[in-house]
C-alpha cells in the first residue's frame, strides 16, 4: 500500500513550482524587454529595412530560435513594435476625453477617431506596412476588428438603417498601410492635412454635411 506524502511536502512542492514559474515569467518579460528595445535601436539608426530576426538577436543577446518562437516572424515582431501605441489609442477612444472618448455626437466621434488614427498610421507608417503586408489578409487582425466595432456602432448611432458594417470598412479602407506608404512616398506627396481633408469628405457622405455634427447633436 503506497503512503501519500504529508500535506507539508505537498504544500512546499507547490509553492516550489509557484516561485519556478515566477521566475520563468520574470525571465521571458525580461527578453522580450531586451528584444523590444535591441530592434528599435536598429529602427532608429537604420530604418525598418534592417530590421532582420537574426540582427534583433544578436542585438538582444538571444538566440534567433527564441525569437521566432515569442515573435513568430518579422512581422509579429512588428506587431509588438506597434502594441504600446495601439494600447494608448484604444484607452483614448474607448474611454479618453470627447470628442474621441464617450461624451460626443456619434458623428463628431467618428471624425476624431478617423483624424487620429490617421495620425498614429503615419506616425508608425514603416511598421505598420510591414504587419499589415505580411499575409494576405495580415491587415484584418485585432486592431482592425477593433476599429471596425467601434466604427459600427458609432455609424449605427448617427445614422440608422445604414449598413453600418459596410460603411466602418468603406472608412478604413484609405487608411491602409500598403496605399498610405504609396501615395505619401509617390508623386502625390499626399500630407496628413489632405488625408485628413478626404476623410472628412467620405464622413460627408456617411454622416452629413460638416461630418454630420449637426445632426449628432439633434
Amino acid at each position: 500500500m503506497t503512503q501519500s506524502r504529508p500535506s507539508s511536502m505537498r504544500d512546499d512542492a507547490g509553492d516550489g513550482s509557484s516561485d519556478q514559474r515566477s521566475d520563468e515569467r520574470a525571465d521571458a518579460a525580461r527578453n522580450r524587454a531586451k528584444i523590444l528595445a535591441a530592434a528599435e535601436e536598429i529602427m532608429a539608426a537604420r530604418g525598418v529595412e534592417a530590421l532582420s530576426m537574426a540582427d534583433v538577436a544578436a542585438a538582444a543577446g538571444v538566440g534567433v530560435g527564441t525569437l521566432y518562437r515569442r515573435f513568430g516572424d518579422r512581422a509579429g515582431l512588428a506587431h509588438a513594435l506597434i502594441d504600446r501605441r495601439e494600447r494608448e489609442f484604444q484607452a483614448a477612444y474607448l474611454g479618453g476625453p470627447p470628442p474621441l472618448g464617450p461624451g460626443a455626437p456619434a458623428a463628431e466621434r467618428i471624425r476624431a477617431f478617423l483624424h487620429a488614427l490617421a495620425t498614429r498610421t503615419v506616425n508608425q507608417l514603416d511598421l505598420l506596412l510591414v504587419a499589415e503586408t505580411a499575409a494576405p489578409f495580415a491587415r484584418f487582425g485585432g486592431a482592425y476588428h477593433a476599429y471596425h466595432r467601434h466604427l459600427a456602432i458609432l455609424i449605427a448611432e448617427a445614422r440608422p438603417g445604414r449598413d453600418a458594417s459596410y460603411l466602418a470598412d468603406a472608412l478604413l479602407a484609405p487608411l491602409a498601410a500598403n496605399l498610405l506608404a504609396y501615395r505619401i512616398g509617390g508623386e502625390q506627396r499626399l500630407t496628413l492635412k489632405a488625408i485628413r481633408a478626404g476623410l472628412d469628405d467620405l464622413l460627408a457622405g456617411v454622416t452629413g454635411p460638416d461630418g454630420g455634427a449637426a445632426e449628432g447633436r439633434r
